[in-house]
């Protein structure tokens, strides 16, 4: 059916035209054809143009063949790109490409692009030879993610060249392809990283990995042991991050920070190797980003607990990161816990109340995310199936916590949030109960043996707010969800310090968010950048 559409408008090359070209335009008709739920559930995010040649342009390749493998082509757009940009080469006598498509309504347009791109290479007289595999990429090479699994055992040729744009979805722990994967990825996965691990273990000694994906691997515990994993073999080289959410993919409407990864594979990588970073906001700006070199140690510590990426794209934003990394107190060392609200709203319905029924049951607060707002615990806010109590009873005590003095932190911030920490104070003097509730989608920190001072609470939700900790948070993090686990680790200025910013605010009686965020800046003698 798809393909009768396709050839009824004539989707011919033009004359002269670029393959890539050709590979853009056939990709732009496939979207508009079908419709959203199809892209969704197959993890389509089709590569802009410009996007395409930036990545074929990230290779250093420059011998006289090359094994190229593209393990999710979609309409080819991304070999094309890189085999242009590698015919500039004029050592290029031989191509071998291998491709992975499991689309049936798209797999006509992958052959129609690859025959085009061979005439043209024809043209230039060089040999081109391919393989359209339509089997599932990870369940066919996943046995090379394990320990015992050799590449080199199986008599199969890896790659000079892995270029990428894979599908993005999460997968269920149960899926055939997490279960492979069970040495890489952890919890539910998404099946991005995947194809990231397995290209890794395809490709030769200092072989080329050129990948666009969301960089939400870059932090938090999903993605643990695969930067574990891909770092001890992936040296990299460059990495282009694009600023906005909305611009990288806008054709097919997708709200993700997105990075261009590209490295080589090393027995073991060099920790002061340069790598330049390079930033834009969208594809406007694709051919004037912001350019950075930075040492390879600086971006990810592999001695590190967590291993966490940071992506800094500027002196401003490597001069945040070199503060934190002169700190060493976090919440463990000052006896200070974070954890997740407990009350999960659909599980437990039949204790949440709307409106507060004095004399007949015991009830406590609940704090919701939209209750807390940045310095500010707005309580109660009436909204639709979001009551403000919960019930005091033998059988909901397992999800209430003791009132004492708290940080309240959002796990989510919005898309469009200027601030990815968004904190808030409580005193347990505000309220008179023995226990509150704190709703899954909240974060709290606490003293688990004692009690936050006030100028503690103050000081911690001052720095969490301040401009400082959102530049921070933005060079590792690209969600907008915030895990208890990144806070736990996260390097923190001396308890001291932490008492003093807080009886500084409360000295000032000014609790605003300008006045927090200037005390926090003076503190630390910080550039005006951060008042921007």
């Amino acid at each position: 059916m798809l393909l009768s559409k396709i050839n009824n408008k004539s989707m011919q090359p033009i004359d002269n035209e670029l393959p890539s070209h050709f590979a853009d335009r056939l990709g732009t008709l496939y979207t508009s054809l079908v419709n959203q739920e199809h892209k969704k559930e197959n993890g389509q995010f089709f590569t802009p143009l410009e996007i395409a040649k930036l990545m074929g342009s990230f290779t250093e390749f420059q011998h006289s063949s090359v094994r190229i493998l593209d393990p999710g082509c979609g309409t080819a757009i991304l070999t094309c790109a890189l085999v242009e940009y590698l015919t500039v080469n004029s050592k290029l006598q031989l191509i071998e490409l291998v491709v992975y498509e499991t689309d049936n309504a798209l797999i006509p347009l992958s052959k129609k692009s690859i025959a085009y791109l061979k005439n043209w290479l024809k043209s230039k007289k060089i040999d081109f030879r391919y393989s359209l595999l339509t089997k599932d990429f990870i369940l066919e090479n996943a046995k090379y993610l394990s320990e015992n699994g050799n590449l080199f055992s199986e008599k199969v040729e890896p790659f000079d060249i892995i270029i990428s744009n894979p599908p993005y979805f999460k997968l269920p722990i149960d899926d055939k392809r997490a279960i492979a994967a069970k040495d890489v990825v952890n919890g539910h996965p998404n099946i991005y990283a995947i194809f990231m691990a397995v290209s890794a273990k395809l490709l030769k000694l200092n072989g080329e990995l050129i990948f666009i994906t969301p960089r939400s691997y870059a932090s938090g515990s999903y993605f643990k042991l695969f930067r574990e994993f891909f770092f001890k073999i992936i040296e990299i080289d460059n990495v282009h991050l694009f600023v906005s959410r909305k611009d990288t993919f806008n054709r097919d409407k997708v709200l993700q920070e997105t990075v261009i990864i590209k490295g080589k594979r090393k027995e073991k990588a060099n920790p002061n190797h340069s790598v330049v970073i390079s930033s834009s906001q969208g594809l406007r700006d694709i051919h004037t980003p912001e350019t950075k070199t930075i040492k390879q140690k600086i971006l990810i510590d592999l001695a590190s607990n967590e291993k966490i990426l940071y992506l800094p794209t500027n002196d401003f934003e490597e001069s945040i990161l070199n503060i934190f990394k002169k700190w060493d107190g976090n919440l463990n060392k000052y006896h200070i816990q974070i954890s997740t609200g407990p009350v999960v709203a659909f599980r437990n319905k039949q204790y949440i109340h709307e409106d507060f029924q004095n004399g007949t049951v015991f009830l406590a607060p609940l704090f919701w995310l939209h209750n807390v707002k940045q310095m500010i615990l707005e309580w109660p806010i009436s909204k639709p199936d979001k009551g403000q109590y919960v019930r005091i009873e033998n059988e909901s005590k397992t999800i209430l916590i003791p009132n004492k003095n708290y940080v309240f932190l959002r796990r989510f911030s919005s898309k469009d949030d200027k601030n990815r920490l968004i904190a808030a104070p409580y005193f347990c003097n505000v309220i008179k109960s023995e226990y509150i509730g704190i709703e899954n989608k909240v974060n709290y920190i606490y003293r688990p043996k004692g009690q936050l001072d006030r100028n503690e609470v103050i000081g911690l939700c001052a720095l969490l707010n301040s401009a400082l900790f959102n530049s921070y948070f933005r060079i590792f993090n690209g969600n907008v969800n915030v895990s208890a686990t990144e806070l736990r680790d996260i390097a923190l200025p001396p308890l001291a310090t932490i008492k003093e910013i807080g009886n500084n605010i409360i000295l000032s009686n000014n609790f605003s968010i300008e006045n927090t965020n200037r005390v926090v800046i003076e503190q630390f003698e910080l550039t005006a950048n951060l008042y921007e």
